[in-house]
């Protein structure tokens, strides 16, 4: 039982921590460097080139993606029900260049019973997640450990380090939460409770700043950034829209849609 417990931990937080996002090429500069917007494409149409379905698990119940018209542009529609699955973009991008990402979204309701601070709570009506490439030497014993057991679960490595930036329930804007298990990943709340729900939100972060909040180091290579609408812990249902995402040399202002 004992070994069956652990296995099923694993395989759990192989699922948060999103694993499959990004595996690092064996050629990195063979990805992209810019990411296919969702409103290049028409509503009911294929992803655009290089987005990708993401499975966390085949154990996992798959959130339901599909590109809608909304307002004259296409986006993303995300829902959930007792599930957990994303889109992927590989990247091979330098953030120092680009430090700036920029993203819309809209979240008509939280997950009530969601508490991203509670492992077995951890689910997020929206998610923008950046992984990282770095040197794996580095890495202190326990995640060199963690790694390895990851990799023999999943059959893929995780990222050097991830960022989620998510919508907390109630954990205060800004709050940077780690992951119970390993220090390469965090999540980071860029909103908090029911303020903004219903409208289109537009998200501007500085993901080196965030990134050296979070580890504490100067960051690597971005190997790929995703989405991802979860209530799988809760069994609850999510829905989300996603505009489009991206990487800037300089800041956008600011801006909330009304509706």
């Amino acid at each position: 039982m004992r070994a069956n417990t652990t296995l099923a931990v694993l395989c759990l937080t192989a699922v948060l921590a999103g694993c499959a996002i990004a595996p690092e090429p064996a050629d990195p500069m063979s990805a992209p460097s810019r990411v296919s917007p969702f409103s290049a494409q028409s509503p009911g149409s294929q992803l655009p080139p290089g987005w990708q379905p993401w499975t966390l698990s085949r154990f996992k119940q798959a959130t339901d993606y599909r590109l809608v018209g909304y307002q004259g542009k296409t986006v993303v529609q995300a829902r959930a029900e007792g599930a957990a699955s994303g889109l992927k973009h590989p990247l091979a991008l330098d953030p120092k260049t680009q430090p700036y990402l920029h993203w819309q979204w809209k979240v008509p309701a939280l997950i009530p019973s969601a508490d991203n601070t509670v492992r077995h709570l951890e689910d997020s009506p929206a998610r923008v997640i950046v992984s990282f490439a770095g040197d794996r030497e580095k890495l202190d014993l326990h995640d060199r450990i963690f790694f390895d057991q990851i990799k023999l679960v999943s059959g893929q490595e995780l990222p050097y380090a991830t960022l989620m930036y998510i919508w907390e329930n109630r954990v205060a804007h800004d709050t940077v939460i780690p992951n119970r298990h390993t220090g390469r990943i965090r999540m980071i709340v860029v909103q908090s409770g029911s303020d903004g729900l219903g409208r289109w939100q537009s998200i501007t972060r500085n993901i080196v700043d965030d990134y050296r909040r979070a580890f504490g180091e100067e960051p690597g290579h971005i190997t790929a950034v995703g989405i991802m609408t979860d209530s799988d812990n809760t069994g609850e249902t999510a829905q989300a829209y996603y505009g489009d995402i991206g990487f800037r040399s300089a800041p956008r202002t600011q801006q909330v849609a009304s509706q």
